[in-house]
């Protein structure tokens, strides 16, 4: 029998936190714990990070459910970024963090949630920053060249980076990191959108294969180094509304 979303919910708590940087604050979520048993991946959206990256700032994860908080600063961190999916991955040793030590299901690459399906998501949006709220919506749409979903539902600021998810008989499957909430401004007024939904299955395996920090640093550094060269070659391409919370 098909888990409820309350179950499926339970399942996923342990695996959330929250980010702060110097200017936004967002969510993230475990999504591996690497095989050495050292080093732990925390999945999130880039743009919650992106100022905290390039200016070497402290990035603060808070577990939800322990409230155990670590401060992470840039010699103590390895960031995997995909810019052109708005996607980043923080590596860290895992220290005392309260890890889980089975990795989420995630969602394997030849396959995708169909539509009609209903997909759900959680996050600490803006108006109850301290919570972390249940939101869910039926997938829209596959985009294959975004490799992303479109999914009738909301994320609020704050909501960013958090993990969606589908129910299974078993566990939650997770499927995306949330990435943007797509307004509809075709009449000139702001109107009910979509949430954007980035594919998140292939980094699993890149952090995965590193065994330390150094060698997570490099291997990060390369990969953008080869993105950054892909994207100068291509038109620019106009940013999507994002969903972090700016701090005041």
């Amino acid at each position: 029998m098909e888990k409820t979303w309350a179950e499926c919910l339970a399942v996923i708590k342990p695996y959330v936190y929250k980010i702060f940087t110097p200017y936004v604050s967002g969510t993230g979520f475990q999504l591996s714990y690497a095989q050495n048993k050292q080093l732990i991946g925390i999945a999130t959206a880039l743009h919650v990070i992106e100022h905290a990256r390039e200016w070497e700032e402290p990035i603060k994860l808070v577990h939800y459910q322990t409230g155990k908080t670590i401060t992470i600063h840039e010699a103590n961190r390895a960031i995997f970024t995909h810019q052109d999916r708005d996607l980043a991955f923080i590596l860290l040793n895992v220290g005392d963090l309260p890890v889980k030590k089975a990795d989420l299901s995630i969602m394997r690459p030849d396959k995708r949630v169909k539509q009609g399906v209903q997909m759900g998501w959680c996050g600490f949006p803006s108006v109850a920053q301290d919570e972390l709220c249940f939101f869910t919506g039926y997938m829209s749409s596959w985009l294959s060249n975004q490799q992303s979903y479109l999914v009738d539902g909301v994320a609020i600021n704050g909501v960013s980076g958090g993990p969606s998810f589908i129910r299974g008989n078993k566990s939650p499957m997770v499927c995306g990191v949330v990435s943007a909430y797509v307004p509809n401004r075709a009449t000139g007024e702001t109107l009910p959108g979509v949430c954007l939904i980035q594919d998140v299955y292939p980094y699993q395996d890149d952090l995965k294969a590193v065994s330390s920090l150094e060698e997570a640093a490099k291997k990060a550094k390369e990969e953008e180094e080869a993105l950054s060269e892909t994207t100068m070659r291509q038109p620019n391409v106009k940013p999507k509304a994002k969903v972090a919370k700016k701090k005041r």
